[in-house]
């Protein structure tokens, strides 16, 4: 009786080891800025690689918008509680480049923990605006996007026009337009994204001095050049007529395309669900964004937004296995189709924009391979390649203020311009001085 108790006794506590174990999986703690049904997608891309093995276990955390998740981080790490994995947005990427000692890059966590690994697989687009001089990749890209073109194609047969290829199309279009009737020919999202950053790369002429800022800290804004005060002017001028009408600074002018008042709006290739989903009472299409024909003959790509994955140190060497194998997973084609579908998000490789393709998604969602197309059709320059910029966040704020002022007739485009230039190098001068 006593041995048969023994027995029992032995055999319920190696069970009780055993489920111990098995849930003992090193957990992976990922914070993001991602609400609502992007939430609950990153949760299921989580649950995903989680149930497809047992030594690892992600765990998303949402931390609020893209400033508050970085601020997190950054405090964390200082306080020694950091994640390993940190969801930046792309106007952060100075400041995590600057943060030495913090940044675990991609490139030497993957080959440290001996997975397959190869940069050429991502779009080019995207893994530029990530790199180091040398070319390897610092974070992960997630969640990318690029402005495009949307317009109402009822509004634009009506008045018997086609969407417009360049800007000297788009004051055509424009006008013709609120000869038919309508309020506004188009509004815009993102002014210094779009209409700025995107306005450079795509007549590739630099934003910044040193590559935009690719290759020193010593950088100089330079987007008050005659071709930017042209633009910026010309915009004016739309916007006193009525051709353009500003909306406010991120995406606050959508509900003026969605309700016709404005027959096109350029915004976030991302934003395609939301449109989709908005747009009730006419139908809609996906164009690139406009080039100026008097400008450059054959546009550049644009440049994105959006975010990446990047890896914190001060873990355990096991966990980065952990991390590694994560990345590898969410980087499969069967992942980033899906992700790339269900969000509107870019796909960063060529295998998920194929595996899409395949699947019969952009022929059922005319419109959705225009921003991947745009972003694909040749290899990006020095000016197409990317913005890296210290204190980014707050030009970005200097640049909304002075070209509001703009808009609201208070000052010429050059004033503008030269007055966000020099506010904005006084930013970089600070930013510099911190990171010497």
């Amino acid at each position: 009786m006593a041995r048969k108790m023994v027995r029992s006794s032995l055999g319920v506590a190696l069970a009780s080891v055993m489920a111990f174990n098995a849930q003992a999986a090193t957990q992976i703690e990922w914070w993001h800025a991602m609400g609502g049904t992007l939430g609950e997608k990153i949760n299921e891309i989580a649950a995903g690689f989680n149930a497809s093995q047992d030594d690892y276990e992600v765990k998303p955390v949402f931390k609020g918008n893209y400033t508050e998740t970085m601020t997190a981080a950054v405090a964390a790490f200082r306080a020694k509680q950091q994640p390993h994995i940190v969801q930046v947005f792309e106007v952060g990427t100075a400041s995590m480049m600057a943060a030495e000692g913090a940044v675990y890059p991609t490139w030497k966590l993957m080959e440290d923990a001996g997975e397959a690994f190869d940069p050429d697989n991502y779009l080019s687009a995207i893994t530029g605006y990530y790199t180091s001089d040398d070319g390897k990749m610092l974070s992960m890209p997630f969640n990318s996007s690029t402005p495009v073109l949307y317009y109402n194609a009822d509004a634009l047969e009506k008045a018997g026009a086609e969407p417009p290829k360049t800007w000297e199309d788009m004051g055509q279009v424009g006008q013709k337009l609120l000869d038919a009737g309508y309020k506004c020919g188009f509004t815009t999202g993102w002014q210094s994204w779009v209409q700025l950053e995107n306005f450079s790369a795509r007549q590739d002429i630099p934003f910044a001095s040193n590559n935009n800022g690719f290759s020193g800290l010593d950088t100089v804004l330079e987007f008050n050049s005659d071709k930017h005060v042209q633009h910026i002017a010309q915009l004016a001028d739309w916007q006193k007529s009525g051709i353009f009408g500003y909306g406010g600074r991120r995406s606050d002018s959508l509900p003026k395309f969605y309700s016709g008042e404005c027959a096109m709006y350029m915004g976030s290739s991302a934003s395609y669900s939301g449109v989709k989903s908005s747009v009730q009472d006419f139908e809609f299409g996906v164009a690139q964004l406009p080039y100026w024909q008097s400008m450059i003959d054959s546009p550049k790509n644009t440049i994105i937004g959006g975010a990446t994955l990047w890896t914190l140190q001060g873990h355990d060497s096991e966990d980065y296995k952990g991390v590694a194998q994560f990345f590898t997973y969410l980087s499969s084609p069967e992942v980033q189709a899906d992700w790339h579908q269900f969000t509107g998000y870019l796909p960063i490789t060529h295998a998920a924009a194929e595996l899409t393709r395949e699947q019969g998604f952009y022929a059922a969602n005319p419109g959705t391979d225009v921003a991947i197309t745009q972003m694909t059709s040749g290899e990006p320059t020095a000016n197409s390649k990317g913005l890296r910029l210290g204190n980014f966040v707050q030009i970005r704020d200097v640049i909304n203020e002075e070209l509001e002022k703009v808009w609201a007739g208070d000052a010429s485009a050059k004033d503008a311009l030269d007055e966000a230039v020099e506010r904005g190098n006084d930013l970089l001068r600070k930013f510099e001085r911190a990171n010497r």
